[in-house]
Protein backbone atom coordinates (compact mmCIF):
# COMPACT_ATOMS: atom_id res chain seq x y z
CA UNK A 1 0.00 0.00 0.00
CA UNK A 2 1.23 3.46 -0.85
CA UNK A 3 1.57 5.64 2.21
CA UNK A 4 -0.60 8.66 2.90
CA UNK A 5 0.64 12.19 2.20
CA UNK A 6 0.31 14.82 4.92
CA UNK A 7 0.03 18.59 4.46
CA UNK A 8 -0.03 21.12 7.29
CA UNK A 9 -0.69 24.77 6.51
CA UNK A 10 -0.16 27.44 9.19
CA UNK A 11 -1.06 24.98 11.94
CA UNK A 12 -1.44 26.34 15.48
CA UNK A 13 -2.89 24.67 18.56
CA UNK A 14 -3.86 26.52 21.72
CA UNK A 15 -5.11 24.80 24.85
CA UNK A 16 -7.63 26.79 26.88
CA UNK A 17 -8.55 26.12 30.50
CA UNK A 18 -10.91 28.71 31.87
CA UNK A 19 -9.21 32.07 31.54
CA UNK A 20 -5.80 30.54 30.95
CA UNK A 21 -4.38 29.37 27.64
CA UNK A 22 -1.21 27.66 26.43
CA UNK A 23 -0.01 27.90 22.85
CA UNK A 24 1.38 24.43 22.10
CA UNK A 25 2.13 24.72 18.36
CA UNK A 26 2.62 27.83 16.29
CA UNK A 27 2.23 28.27 12.51
CA UNK A 28 3.64 24.97 11.32
CA UNK A 29 3.66 24.45 7.57
CA UNK A 30 5.09 21.29 6.03
CA UNK A 31 4.41 18.46 3.59
CA UNK A 32 5.19 14.76 3.98
CA UNK A 33 5.15 12.62 0.86
CA UNK A 34 3.46 9.24 0.87
CA UNK A 35 5.82 6.53 2.05
CA UNK A 36 8.26 8.82 3.86
CA UNK A 37 9.63 8.08 7.31
CA UNK A 38 9.69 11.39 9.19
CA UNK A 39 10.82 11.88 12.78
CA UNK A 40 9.84 14.78 15.02
CA UNK A 41 12.26 15.89 17.72
CA UNK A 42 12.33 18.83 20.09
CA UNK A 43 12.48 19.84 23.76
CA UNK A 44 10.05 18.36 26.25
CA UNK A 45 6.71 20.16 26.14
CA UNK A 46 7.19 21.57 22.64
CA UNK A 47 4.06 19.95 21.20
CA UNK A 48 5.37 16.79 19.53
CA UNK A 49 2.57 14.60 20.85
CA UNK A 50 0.05 17.35 20.12
CA UNK A 51 1.20 17.31 16.50
CA UNK A 52 0.52 13.56 16.28
CA UNK A 53 -2.96 14.02 17.76
CA UNK A 54 -3.77 16.68 15.18
CA UNK A 55 -2.55 14.50 12.31
CA UNK A 56 -4.61 11.59 13.66
CA UNK A 57 -7.69 13.80 13.64
CA UNK A 58 -8.10 13.46 17.42
CA UNK A 59 -7.53 17.17 18.07
CA UNK A 60 -8.71 20.11 15.99
CA UNK A 61 -6.17 22.89 15.36
CA UNK A 62 -6.93 26.36 16.62
CA UNK A 63 -5.71 27.80 13.33
CA UNK A 64 -4.58 26.42 10.02
CA UNK A 65 -5.45 23.31 8.08
CA UNK A 66 -4.42 19.69 7.79
CA UNK A 67 -4.92 17.45 4.78
CA UNK A 68 -4.21 13.75 4.32
CA UNK A 69 -4.12 12.59 0.72
CA UNK A 70 -5.32 16.11 -0.15
CA UNK A 71 -8.55 15.63 1.83
CA UNK A 72 -9.28 17.89 4.85
CA UNK A 73 -9.06 16.15 8.22
CA UNK A 74 -12.00 17.08 10.44
CA UNK A 75 -12.55 13.76 12.25
CA UNK A 76 -10.40 10.78 13.31
CA UNK A 77 -8.42 9.46 10.34
CA UNK A 78 -9.35 5.79 10.13
CA UNK A 79 -6.43 4.98 7.85
CA UNK A 80 -3.93 5.53 10.69
CA UNK A 81 -2.32 3.11 13.10
CA UNK A 82 -1.05 4.46 16.41
CA UNK A 83 1.73 3.17 18.68
CA UNK A 84 2.32 4.73 22.11
CA UNK A 85 5.31 4.65 24.45
CA UNK A 86 3.60 1.99 26.56
CA UNK A 87 2.25 -1.08 24.71
CA UNK A 88 -1.18 -0.93 26.44
CA UNK A 89 -1.91 -4.64 26.06
CA UNK A 90 -4.85 -6.42 27.68
CA UNK A 91 -3.61 -8.91 30.28
CA UNK A 92 -6.51 -11.35 29.74
CA UNK A 93 -5.87 -11.66 26.00
CA UNK A 94 -3.19 -13.70 24.32
CA UNK A 95 -0.61 -12.13 22.02
CA UNK A 96 -2.77 -13.01 19.02
CA UNK A 97 -5.87 -11.75 20.80
CA UNK A 98 -4.20 -8.41 21.51
CA UNK A 99 -3.26 -7.98 17.86
CA UNK A 100 -6.80 -8.90 16.80
CA UNK A 101 -8.19 -6.27 19.17
CA UNK A 102 -7.76 -3.87 16.26
CA UNK A 103 -10.20 -5.94 14.22
CA UNK A 104 -12.66 -6.17 17.11
CA UNK A 105 -12.67 -2.42 17.73
CA UNK A 106 -13.19 -1.72 14.03
CA UNK A 107 -15.88 -4.42 13.72
CA UNK A 108 -13.84 -6.33 11.15
CA UNK A 109 -14.11 -10.06 10.53
CA UNK A 110 -11.52 -11.77 12.79
CA UNK A 111 -11.42 -14.77 10.47
CA UNK A 112 -10.26 -12.55 7.63
CA UNK A 113 -7.61 -10.74 9.68
CA UNK A 114 -6.20 -13.62 11.71
CA UNK A 115 -3.83 -14.78 8.90
CA UNK A 116 -2.49 -11.21 8.62
CA UNK A 117 -2.03 -11.04 12.40
CA UNK A 118 -0.05 -14.28 12.35
CA UNK A 119 2.09 -13.06 9.45
CA UNK A 120 2.88 -9.77 11.21
CA UNK A 121 3.86 -11.63 14.38
CA UNK A 122 6.13 -13.85 12.30
CA UNK A 123 7.78 -10.79 10.74
CA UNK A 124 8.77 -9.53 14.18
CA UNK A 125 9.89 -12.93 15.47
CA UNK A 126 6.90 -13.69 17.69
CA UNK A 127 5.42 -16.64 15.80
CA UNK A 128 6.16 -18.93 18.78
CA UNK A 129 4.44 -16.63 21.29
CA UNK A 130 0.95 -16.24 19.82
CA UNK A 131 -0.70 -18.03 22.79
CA UNK A 132 1.33 -16.27 25.50
CA UNK A 133 -0.02 -13.55 27.79
CA UNK A 134 1.57 -10.09 28.03
CA UNK A 135 3.09 -10.80 31.47
CA UNK A 136 5.10 -13.64 29.87
CA UNK A 137 6.83 -11.27 27.43
CA UNK A 138 9.77 -8.90 27.68
CA UNK A 139 9.29 -5.17 27.20
CA UNK A 140 10.55 -5.31 23.64
CA UNK A 141 8.28 -8.23 22.80
CA UNK A 142 5.25 -6.39 24.20
CA UNK A 143 6.05 -3.37 22.06
CA UNK A 144 6.33 -5.60 18.99
CA UNK A 145 2.82 -6.86 19.72
CA UNK A 146 1.65 -3.25 19.95
CA UNK A 147 3.18 -2.46 16.56
CA UNK A 148 1.57 -5.53 14.97
CA UNK A 149 -1.80 -4.44 16.38
CA UNK A 150 -1.36 -0.97 14.85
CA UNK A 151 -0.54 -2.53 11.47
CA UNK A 152 -3.30 -5.13 11.37
CA UNK A 153 -5.71 -3.09 9.23
CA UNK A 154 -2.96 -2.18 6.73
CA UNK A 155 -2.82 1.54 7.59
CA UNK A 156 -1.48 4.06 5.11
CA UNK A 157 -0.14 6.13 8.02
CA UNK A 158 1.65 4.94 11.17
CA UNK A 159 1.88 7.42 14.07
CA UNK A 160 4.42 6.54 16.76
CA UNK A 161 4.77 8.50 20.00
CA UNK A 162 8.14 7.62 21.58
CA UNK A 163 7.48 3.90 21.12
CA UNK A 164 10.96 2.82 22.23
CA UNK A 165 11.41 5.31 25.07
CA UNK A 166 10.97 2.77 27.88
CA UNK A 167 13.27 0.13 26.37
CA UNK A 168 16.92 -0.57 27.11
CA UNK A 169 19.57 0.44 24.57
CA UNK A 170 20.12 -3.00 23.02
CA UNK A 171 16.39 -3.63 22.63
CA UNK A 172 15.93 -0.19 21.06
CA UNK A 173 18.56 -1.02 18.46
CA UNK A 174 16.80 -4.26 17.52
CA UNK A 175 13.40 -2.55 17.45
CA UNK A 176 14.79 0.12 15.12
CA UNK A 177 15.92 -2.56 12.68
CA UNK A 178 12.59 -4.40 12.93
CA UNK A 179 10.67 -1.18 12.29
CA UNK A 180 12.75 -0.32 9.24
CA UNK A 181 12.04 -3.74 7.73
CA UNK A 182 8.31 -3.41 8.33
CA UNK A 183 8.29 0.08 6.84
CA UNK A 184 10.14 -1.07 3.72
CA UNK A 185 7.88 -4.11 3.31
CA UNK A 186 4.56 -2.31 3.90
CA UNK A 187 5.23 1.09 2.33
CA UNK A 188 3.23 3.19 4.82
CA UNK A 189 4.09 6.73 5.84
CA UNK A 190 5.55 6.95 9.35
CA UNK A 191 5.47 9.99 11.65
CA UNK A 192 7.73 9.14 14.58
CA UNK A 193 8.12 11.21 17.76
CA UNK A 194 11.35 10.65 19.68
CA UNK A 195 13.62 12.32 22.22
CA UNK A 196 16.68 10.56 20.77
CA UNK A 197 18.70 12.41 18.14
CA UNK A 198 20.60 9.27 17.16
CA UNK A 199 17.35 7.30 16.78
CA UNK A 200 15.84 10.02 14.60
CA UNK A 201 18.86 10.05 12.27
CA UNK A 202 19.04 6.27 12.14
CA UNK A 203 15.40 5.77 11.16
CA UNK A 204 14.36 8.75 9.11
CA UNK A 205 14.20 10.12 5.60
CA UNK A 206 13.69 13.53 7.25
CA UNK A 207 13.96 14.93 10.76
CA UNK A 208 11.71 17.82 11.80
CA UNK A 209 13.21 19.88 14.62
CA UNK A 210 10.73 21.83 16.77
CA UNK A 211 11.47 24.85 18.92
CA UNK A 212 10.69 25.14 22.63
CA UNK A 213 7.00 25.83 23.31
CA UNK A 214 5.19 27.04 21.40
CA UNK A 215 6.54 24.49 18.97
CA UNK A 216 7.44 25.89 15.57
CA UNK A 217 9.46 24.30 12.81
CA UNK A 218 13.16 25.16 13.24
CA UNK A 219 14.61 22.80 10.65
CA UNK A 220 13.60 20.11 8.18
CA UNK A 221 16.69 17.97 7.68
CA UNK A 222 16.89 15.31 4.97
CA UNK A 223 18.85 12.21 5.96
CA UNK A 224 20.63 10.76 2.94
CA UNK A 225 22.00 7.49 4.26
CA UNK A 226 21.67 4.04 2.65
CA UNK A 227 18.97 1.63 3.83
CA UNK A 228 18.66 -0.61 5.78
CA UNK A 229 20.60 1.14 8.52
CA UNK A 230 22.30 -0.77 11.30
CA UNK A 231 23.26 1.42 14.23
CA UNK A 232 26.84 0.18 14.59
CA UNK A 233 27.47 0.67 10.87
CA UNK A 234 25.75 4.07 10.72
CA UNK A 235 27.72 5.37 13.69
CA UNK A 236 30.89 5.06 11.62
CA UNK A 237 29.49 7.12 8.73
CA UNK A 238 30.64 10.76 8.66
CA UNK A 239 27.21 11.91 7.39
CA UNK A 240 25.50 10.23 10.35
CA UNK A 241 27.72 12.16 12.76
CA UNK A 242 27.21 15.39 10.82
CA UNK A 243 23.43 15.06 10.87
CA UNK A 244 23.46 14.46 14.62
CA UNK A 245 25.69 17.48 15.16
CA UNK A 246 23.43 19.70 13.04
CA UNK A 247 20.31 18.68 14.94
CA UNK A 248 22.05 19.20 18.28
CA UNK A 249 23.30 22.63 17.20
CA UNK A 250 19.81 23.64 16.03
CA UNK A 251 18.34 22.70 19.41
CA UNK A 252 21.13 24.42 21.33
CA UNK A 253 20.76 27.65 19.35
CA UNK A 254 17.03 27.69 20.12
CA UNK A 255 17.64 27.09 23.81
CA UNK A 256 16.07 23.64 23.58
CA UNK A 257 19.01 21.47 24.54
CA UNK A 258 16.89 18.88 26.38
CA UNK A 259 14.95 16.79 23.83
Amino acid sequence: MRGASISLEGLSVEYRTGRDSVLALSRITLHVDGGEFVSVIGPSGCGKSTLLRVVAGLLKPTQGAIRINEAPVDSPFLGAGVVFQEPVLLDWRTVLGNVLLQADVRHLDRRVFEPRALELLKQVGLEDFVDKRPYQLSGGMRQRVSICRALLHDPSLLLMDEPFGALDALTREQMAEDLQRLWVDLGMTVLFVTHSISEAVLLSDRVLVLSPRPGSLLADIRIDLPRLRHVRVAQRMPMYVEHMARIRATLDEAGGNRP
